[in-house]
């Protein structure tokens, strides 16, 4: 088997379906993240908050482009690394005196729906990088 032969075939069986669950995965917490300071009209306050989940949603929503088009490793652990930051981030605000906003926030339905957006991506995206990496092994 030539190597594009190797490259024309998905890499494991059913792989089409990881690619797109975690596409729909990262649009899910972009979505959220663009409905944040629209929907929390209080977020307009501060002007960085607003543009900062602006930026995220919009990072997000683009994200679905390296998954469906599988742009490949980089893209890949750059996604996970960029969402565990998002959860990161999230985690600290939740404690009361943090240096981000420096009162404890609450968990809502808004930021739970997110964050398992974010957890689903980042268990889907290692899946597949873990499949891949068995199918190259084998390969050998």
């Amino acid at each position: 088997m030539s190597k594009n032969d190797r490259m024309q075939q998905p890499p494991f069986k059913h792989s089409n379906y990881y690619f797109i669950a975690a596409a729909v995965a990262t649009a899910i917490a972009g979505i959220v993240h663009l409905y944040i300071p629209f929907g929390f009209p209080m977020v307009f306050e501060n002007p960085a908050v607003a543009i900062f989940f602006l930026g995220s949603g919009i990072a997000q929503i683009f994200w679905i482009l390296p998954m469906l088009k599988r742009w490949g490793k980089p893209w890949y652990y750059l996604g996970i690394a960029g969402n565990a930051g998002f959860i990161i981030l999230y985690v600290i605000t939740l404690f009361p005196g943090n240096p981000i906003n420096g009162r404890g926030g609450s968990i809502d339905i808004t930021a739970a729906i997110c964050e398992l957006g974010q957890v689903a991506y980042i268990v889907i995206t290692a899946t597949i990088l873990t499949k891949e990496r068995d199918i190259i092994v084998k390969q050998r």
